[in-house]
């Protein structure tokens, strides 16, 4: 047992870890607020960093060593001085990860207050227990295993957090109660924010009704648009449901129990979060359990089974399809078409080559199970909305066109979009220029997708700036020859607006938040 008031290193050693641990605090801190206080993900986010970022690996194998060597007793005559030799390096690592951050700042909110508090216990607890087992060598210890310890405190204040919040979520239920509005809730893989967008459009014109704002998709979020959005005589309120595990769409219905429930499209977004897309089905399918009408695209072939089991419930089951299965809804986004019912005519509807047909189906089909007419449903299919930074087409200076596909790219909405990018370019005569740092969440399958999207863009005859790290080895892979590795967006905007000259087309498909390498 090493005596605390009377070993120097050791007295140094906490000196010199509490400046450390400032700034691995800050970086720390920030990367759990970006995923969301999930506990588990600061550690993925680190060893993410460590796998990309070459310096990185270097300097956390210094720290290692370093703090191997003190722990062993150090070499003569440094002793556990070794042990600043790793607090050094620990000061840097991850190499590149923002204190304050770039693109998103890092808020120091109510939140991050307490959770600051729960980390600052956590790691004072551990570095004063392994400091008297071994010393200046126990410090070290303590931050670098710091991103663990951050999700520890996670998992910590995880159940104070949500007994904290749950007066907002009653006072949300009660005004639930109060207004009485029909529920629509919304899920799927991908297309949830545009697909609540389009239902809001096409029901807002028969019904009073009021949408969650932005991605207001979680317990809280929805809590907050009720009490803040929700008034008397409203008669639809539309929900979008998110999810990052099992049994959280089936808690959101008891806070919110949706009258109207639909599945956009079930695919591979969070698929690392929850491993197989059976399972991401099963979580999704949640929404369906308390909802007396659900609205289903059965192309899926899981959902086309489970539009059946809902019928055998005595739910009111609406199908909706893009490839010309039987169903309520039908759109033909090649023929320009949309069925709204089983016994009309279809109608000639705009659906853009960029965006999701499905996502109009759905909101058709969720307007026609409200109850909007059908030739309000279609007189209102021509305006829809678009949603930022969702496949938008604008105009640069330079006369480019720009396709700005920067929100949660997946792999179906990626090849959508360099499809409909494309397809522009050739209209226009110029090249096809990409940016993008890939996509991510996928799991195992996310080196294959992202070389997958590599080799399409060499196919699509586009040139590729692959943007960071995170992805950059597997995009580069599957293009080949003369894809350009960029660090930063801000750099890869400017090599593309010039590449792209004043007819070219860029595609930004995803934009990763500056916590990832």
């Amino acid at each position: 047992m090493i005596d605390l008031l009377t070993a120097p290193a050791t007295l140094v050693a906490f000196a010199a870890g509490l400046l450390v641990a400032v700034p691995v605090a800050a970086r720390w801190l920030r990367v759990a607020q970006r995923e969301h206080y999930v506990p588990g993900w600061t550690t993925r986010m680190g060893w993410l960093w460590v796998t990309r970022e070459p310096v990185t690996a270097a300097l956390l194998v210094v720290a290692i060593g370093a703090t191997f060597v003190a722990v062993l007793g150090g070499v003569p005559p440094l002793g556990d001085y070794w042990a600043l030799v790793a607090l050094l390096s620990l000061a840097f690592v991850p190499l590149g990860l923002p204190v304050r951050g770039r693109s998103a700042k890092f808020a120091i909110t109510d939140r991050v207050k307490r959770l600051m508090v729960a980390w600052i216990v956590v790691h004072l607890l551990v570095a004063v227990l392994l400091a008297a087992l071994l010393g200046a060598a126990g410090v070290a210890l303590t931050l670098l295993v710091s991103a663990p310890l951050t999700d520890l405190a996670l998992a910590i204040m995880a159940p104070i957090e949500k007994a904290g919040s749950k007066k907002f979520v009653v006072q949300a239920q009660k005004r639930l109660q109060q207004v009485k509005p029909r529920v629509v809730a919304i899920t799927g893989s991908y297309g949830k924010t545009s697909t609540k967008n389009y239902v809001a459009h096409l029901v807002s014109a028969t019904f009073p009704t009021v949408a969650s704002p932005a991605s207001f998709n979680n317990r809280l979020g929805l809590s907050r648009a009720v009490n803040d959005k929700l008034v008397p005589g409203t008669e639809i309120f539309v929900a979008e449901m998110g999810i990052f595990g099992a049994g959280e769409i089936r808690e959101l219905c008891g806070y919110f129990p949706p009258d109207i429930a639909a599945i956009t499209v079930i695919g591979e977004a969070h698929l690392e979060r929850m491993r197989s897309t059976d399972v991401i089905f099963r979580a999704k399918a949640e929404i369906t359990e308390k909802a007396a009408t659900v609205v289903l695209p059965i192309d899926d072939e899981r959902l086309a089974r489970h539009a059946a089991l809902c019928a055998e419930q005595g739910k009111t089951v609406v199908t909706v399809s893009t490839a010309g299965a039987d169903a309520d809804v039908v759109v033909d986004a090649h023929a320009g078409t949309i069925r709204i019912g089983r016994a009309t005519e279809p109608v000639a509807v705009t659906v853009s080559g960029t965006g999701h047909a499905v996502n109009v189906a759905v909101a058709a089909g969720i307007a026609l199970a409200a109850g909007v007419p059908v030739d309000t449903i279609a007189g209102r299919l021509g305006d829809l909305p678009g949603s930022a930074h969702r496949a938008e087409v604008q105009v640069a200076p330079s006369g480019a066109r720009i396709i700005d596909d920067t929100y949660n790219s997946n792999p179906v909405g990626a090849h959508r979009a360099l499809e409909g990018a494309q397809a522009l370019a050739a209209e226009t005569g110029g090249p096809l220029v990409v940016v993008t740092p890939g996509m991510v969440e996928l799991g195992p399958v996310q080196g294959e997708r992202n070389r997958a999207f590599g080799a399409a863009i060499r196919e699509a005859g586009g040139a590729l700036y692959a943007v960071g790290r995170t992805n950059r080895a597997a995009l580069v892979s599957g293009f080949g020859d003369g894809a350009v590795a960029v660090a930063t967006r801000e750099q890869a905007v400017k090599a593309a607006v010039e590449a792209a000259g004043d007819r070219g087309v860029i595609l930004y498909e995803n934009d990763l938040p500056d916590h990832y390498p």
